[in-house]
């Protein structure tokens, strides 16, 4: 237990943050940046984060470090009242006092308890992108204000602060996401984006709430992106780009990679251009084959899982990095136990209110119509999460349907749980049918990478 208090340490966190924004000479901020790992480290005090404290400090002085130079780059480029909103709410809120409080729930109800939750506002969408795998949901489906707002009451009381927003396109309701970040003040909130609809009087907006960030999709170079998303999209998420990166705002980019694109995506040129316009992060999504008529081309080789896994670890090094913060959803398991869906780390409401363990796992017993939060964590789909987590002692290896495919179809059948796709319904058996012979060619790879790396494989 922290020898701080809760209010006490957003007061005094709010305090450092003000005299930081108040230097303009980097020398001076650097000693006020300690401060506040000072007190990130007194306010988790026996709480174990896997942070090295003093490492952070050592970064943080390191003037050609990647990571002092990111930092000041965000306190120079950003809004004040976003970097401010941003810290308390994403570090303070959901980081800090949100583990705490989500690590005793996990305690007391004997379930998994998310970080953060996904929902769709809207499966409508102003682009009709080829494979997406959203488009199944058909367009005419919508949570209503006060059901997403009870979502986040509920997950308050759990110790979720962090809320993510898909599609669809969520910015179709951009006035209620707003809503939202007034009446949850104290919560973060990012919304997955085609960036078509950003324009100056959002931006605006996203300024004065200051607790709405945005991961903006890109599939590459401007060929690759519109003969996908169709043409002048990619001229058109430059310009959102520019908007955001002109009025202070945090946002980054959302990536799916392919067998087609994995070396453009996580190219010098392409890293250097999200940099340059503003991009505070990348998170790349490894391509899923879901949906009854999904492209098995595009399932990248191992070979390339490799290189793309190499690559973005790379671009993100805190010592050595590239200026852009990068997050890859399938590798990264070794870092955080394997599979983080079923409410380990994250689950995903659709737009019709389904509780599904993952935004590509489209199955559920539970909707938020008739289910609270809790008693969908304590359901059958998602006690079987939480009971077979991780579902490989590989954690190169995480995800019961890519990877391991026979424990997703054994869980869908032992559970009930039944398909959400309400156009085309894929069974277990026809979804991970398709993952069998990507799972038996990266078996060995990731199993020799794993032991190299000095891991202990059962």
């Amino acid at each position: 237990m922290g020898s701080l208090s809760h209010s006490a340490t957003r007061a005094a966190a709010s305090l450092g943050l003000n005299m930081i924004l108040k230097k303009v000479d980097k020398d001076e901020r650097e000693p006020e940046m300690i401060k506040l790992i000072d007190l990130m480290e007194k306010y988790m005090d026996g709480v174990d984060l896997g942070v090295d404290y003093d490492n952070m400090r050592a970064m943080i002085a390191d003037k050609d470090g990647a990571l002092n130079q990111y930092v000041n780059r965000m306190l120079d480029e950003l809004d004040p009242n976003v970097i401010k909103t941003t810290v308390l709410n994403f570090g303070l809120e959901a980081m800090l006092h949100g583990t705490k409080t989500i690590r005793k729930m996990r305690e007391i109800h004997q379930c998994n308890i998310p970080w953060l939750i996904l929902m769709d506002p809207t499966s409508a969408c102003n682009l009709h992108c080829t494979g997406c795998w959203a488009a199944e949901y058909g367009n005419k489906l919508n949570l209503t204000y006060d059901e997403m707002s009870s979502v986040v009451k509920q997950g308050k009381e759990l110790g979720v602060y962090f809320y993510m927003f898909t599609g669809g396109e969520p910015l179709v309701r951009k006035d209620d996401l707003i809503k939202l970040c007034e009446e949850h003040k104290e919560c973060q909130f990012l919304a997955f984006t085609n960036g078509t609809l950003v324009d100056e009087a959002f931006c605006q907006e996203l300024k004065r709430v200051g607790n709405l960030m945005l991961a903006i999709s890109l599939e590459g170079s401007p060929e690759v992106n519109d003969l996908r998303r169709g043409d002048g999209v990619y001229g058109k998420v430059m310009h959102a780009m520019d908007l955001l990166k002109k009025n202070g705002l945090v946002f980054g980019t959302s990536i799916c990679y392919t067998s087609k694109n994995c070396e453009s995506v996580t190219s010098k040129e392409f890293v250097k251009l999200m940099v340059d316009k503003g991009c505070r992060y990348a998170m790349y999504f490894h391509y899923m084959p879901v949906g009854n008529d999904a492209s098995l081309d595009l399932l990248p080789t191992p070979e390339q899982r490799v290189t793309t896994k190499n690559r973005i670890r790379e671009i993100r090094k805190l010592t050595t990095g590239e200026g852009l913060f990068t997050m890859d959803f399938q590798n990264d398991g070794e870092f955080v136990g394997g599979c983080i869906a079923g409410g380990r780390n994250y689950f995903h409401i659709n737009a019709n209110g389904d509780a599904e363990p993952c935004v590509f796992i489209h199955y559920s017993g539970a909707n938020i119509r008739t289910h609270t939060l809790l008693e969908i964590l304590k359901q059958p789909l998602f006690m079987a999460y939480h009971d077979n987590q991780p579902f490989n002692e590989n954690h190169l290896r995480p995800c019961p349907m890519l990877e391991n495919p026979e424990i997703l179809q054994q869980i869908v059948k032992e559970t009930g749980a039944k398909s959400t796709d309400l156009q085309s319904p894929e069974s277990a058996e026809h979804l991970c049918g398709k993952c069998k012979s990507y799972a038996e060619a990266w078996k060995p790879c990731a199993d020799k990478l794993w032991a190299e790396a000095g891991h202990h494989q059962e």
